[in-house]
């Protein structure tokens, strides 16, 4: 018998649709996902504003599994890990910054049709993306007590980022383990010593940029997400009650990683 009758086949062997065991809707949980999306208008742009939403909390949860792992290879000095792992994240930093093209295709007179129906609610309350902020060094417990409308168990998920190592701490058990200083009035000292020596740690030094450029294209998101939001609303509030652009223009200029940008003023 020829390579496709029933003998090429093993009884023993099923995969894809010989054994019908899973099907692409079912694990994809597509009917569950596409039910997600439940406009509050009969505004035609509605639907685009919370698909776009929904797929950034996808990303943001993607990014948070991402860099807890690349945190944990910092901390057990696999660093051709954790540089692995930054390449994923930043590809997909990129593709943040790139969807928010996608949403300006809405315009101010589109939003505005259902803009009202949002209120409360705002970006602003988005756990993950406070996660996501702790998790790689921006801490800020204030805003425990801000996201009044977060449940019991993103406040507890907020606590624990907290109280858990960031990416910058775990960048330091890296030189620690290198036997590299870095108590606070060493640190400046080893990422010069790093730095002027890429024979001895370009490993380090590498990884060092790459959380630089994950500290870069989240800020290039942030600025692109605020000009997005001047050219929808303009000076307008928030539809959570913050000052809109001036407050998200404000961000703009936060660093995860500070000492890693004064460090080149020293080289």
């Amino acid at each position: 018998m020829g390579i496709h009758g029933d003998a090429a086949v093993p009884p023993d062997r099923r995969f894809g649709e010989e054994g019908g065991q899973l099907s692409y809707s079912a694990y994809l949980r597509l009917p569950e996902l596409l039910a997600q999306q439940q406009p509050q208008s009969e505004a035609p742009d509605e639907l685009l504003f919370i698909t776009i939403h929904q797929v950034y909390e996808l990303w943001f949860k993607l990014l948070l599994h991402e860099l807890e792992v690349g945190r944990d290879a910092m901390f057990h000095g696999e660093l051709w890990q954790a540089r692995h792992v930054f390449k994923r994240v930043h590809a997909v930093e990129r593709v943040l910054i790139e969807q928010v093209e996608v949403l300006e295709t809405m315009t101010p007179q589109d939003f505005l049709e259902f803009r009202a129906k949002l209120a409360p609610a705002s970006g602003f309350q988005s756990v993950q993306f406070r996660e996501l902020e702790f998790l790689s060094g921006l801490k800020d417990a204030r805003y425990l007590g801000r996201l009044r409308d977060a449940s019991d168990a993103e406040l507890s998920r907020l606590r624990r980022r907290l109280d858990e190592p960031s990416l910058w701490d775990a960048y330091l058990t890296a030189l620690s383990l290198r036997g590299l200083p870095v108590s606070d009035d060493e640190i400046m000292g080893t990422l010069l010593a790093v730095a002027r020596d890429r024979g001895s740690h370009d490993d380090l030094w590498q990884l060092a940029e790459d959380l630089m450029t994950h500290d870069e294209t989240a800020a290039q998101w942030r600025t692109r997400h605020v000009q997005m939001v001047e050219r929808q609303i303009g000076t307008k509030s928030g539809t959570g009650g913050s000052t809109g652009a001036p407050y998200l223009r404000g961000r703009t200029r936060l660093h995860y990683f500070p000492l890693l940008w004064e460090l080149r003023a020293w080289l």
